[in-house]
């Protein structure tokens, strides 16, 4: 894949080394010599063990807790910076803190915004994520954001499975645009699940709008954190007279009782991708790779060609 432009390089954040290594062997190469020195006190020092003076350097890292992963991208950054990188690339499966995208309530800060000055500040080039919680975090960059979506991995997965009587749902108000982009590509009709919460990560209410009886139902989402409100989803939908339920999660965060509820849930399959590597096991989990759509988006951005054609829904 490689072209006759100046080298590319590629290093990983410990938290994604496991996906680096799959991007890469996609891509055609292999990860540059990096190290991580941990002082005592937990204090780490990433360093580049290799030249990379002039050169295109993509560093992999999701940011998901601990804060360490963000820290460690942001070192890292500086580090190929500071080393006389040509361009700087931050690849970022999972954007963490993009649940905070704007004030919905009085003397909060705006993390996800925080976040990207802090990349900014850094010295980054360009941006490559998946699924961000709301779109609009692009803008809170000054640097091109490549926003890359799951539906390529996940569109031809439904089709596989030929179901019949398909209807895509939305977990809550604020998922009904990816919703409904699934339904109207896959022709299919649509639910929605209209939630009251109380507080974060606890539901109070739901009630299901649209007709689910006798259908296969897919609820999609942009990632499943403590499983709360998929999994009252997916029950609700049964008891409306859905024949099965099924989930797609781009990532599987998957905190505090997310494995429990999911298995005594009336869920039959849960879809993720990972971008986050898994902290437990489910037989009613599926993890679905992004190396390939990494790997070939890269190669686009890096041959500077247009990476539309990547895009489904």
């Amino acid at each position: 894949m490689p072209t006759s432009r100046s080298v590319i390089k590629f290093f990983s954040g410990s938290a994604s080394k496991y996906l680096a290594e799959s991007i890469v062997d996609k891509y055609g190469t292999t990860l540059g010599k990096s190290n991580k020195l941990e002082f005592s006190d937990g204090e780490f020092q990433p360093s580049i063990d290799e030249t990379v003076r002039g050169t295109h350097v993509f560093i992999i890292q999701s940011t998901f807790p601990p804060a360490d992963n963000l820290m460690e991208l942001l070192l890292m950054i500086d580090a190929a910076k500071r080393a006389s990188a040509y361009k700087v690339v931050a690849v970022m499966p999972y954007f963490g803190w993009a649940r905070q995208d704007r004030k919905d309530k009085p003397r909060v800060s705006i993390g996800a915004k925080m976040v990207a000055d802090l990349l900014h500040a850094a010295g980054v080039d360009r941006i490559m994520t998946m699924d961000l919680h709301a779109d609009q975090i692009q803008g809170f960059f000054n640097v091109p954001v490549d926003h890359l979506f799951a539906s390529s991995i996940f569109v031809p997965y439904i089709r596989n499975l030929n179901l019949d009587n398909l209807v895509i749902a939305a977990p809550d108000m604020g998922g009904t645009k990816r919703a409904n982009a699934y339904s109207r590509f896959l022709k299919c009709d649509m639910a929605i699940c209209y939630k009251k919460r109380e507080r974060a990560n606890h539901v109070e209410s739901m009630t299901v709008i649209g007709d689910v009886e006798g259908k296969h139902v897919v609820i999609v989402d942009d990632m499943i954190d403590t499983a709360g409100t998929i999994t009252m989803a997916a029950d609700m939908m049964i008891e409306n007279g859905a024949k099965s339920v099924r989930a797609l999660a781009t990532h599987p965060v998957l905190s505090g009782p997310a494995y429990d509820r999911i298995e005594n849930s009336k869920l039959e399959e849960v879809i993720v991708t990972d971008s986050i590597p898994l902290k437990g096991q489910s037989d009613k989990i599926k993890v679905l790779t992004i190396a390939d759509l990494f790997a070939e988006v890269i190669h686009k951005v890096y041959s500077l060609k247009s990476i539309s054609s990547t895009f489904i829904v």
